[in-house]
């Protein structure tokens, strides 16, 4: 039980994913700043995405429309509508 020990290999081999076996001591650290990177590109182009989001039609309203919670021209629009409700009513 356990599949036996390390078979013997090379030590004299390089590979950029470390080899056979590698486990690096602070692969947990690397893992969290690249993880950390990749949310923080992410979050640029969201938010680069939604600044440049652009409607010709606005979203019914009462509608569910999820980009309704991020996208300026949909909030500014939506407070537009309320406000004249408000008014009329």
């Amino acid at each position: 039980m356990g599949g036996g020990g390390k078979i013997p290999y090379p030590k004299h081999v390089w590979s950029p994913a470390g080899g056979w076996y590698s486990q690096p001591a602070n692969w947990k650290a690397n893992t969290a700043v690249m993880g950390g990177v990749i949310v923080g590109i992410v979050g640029l182009a969201w938010a680069m995405s939604a600044d440049r989001e652009y409607r010709d039609k606005m979203p019914e309203q009462g509608r569910f429309f999820p980009s309704r919670y991020w996208s300026r021209q949909i909030k500014d629009h939506d407070r537009k509508v309320q406000a004249k409700l408000e008014r009329e009513g």
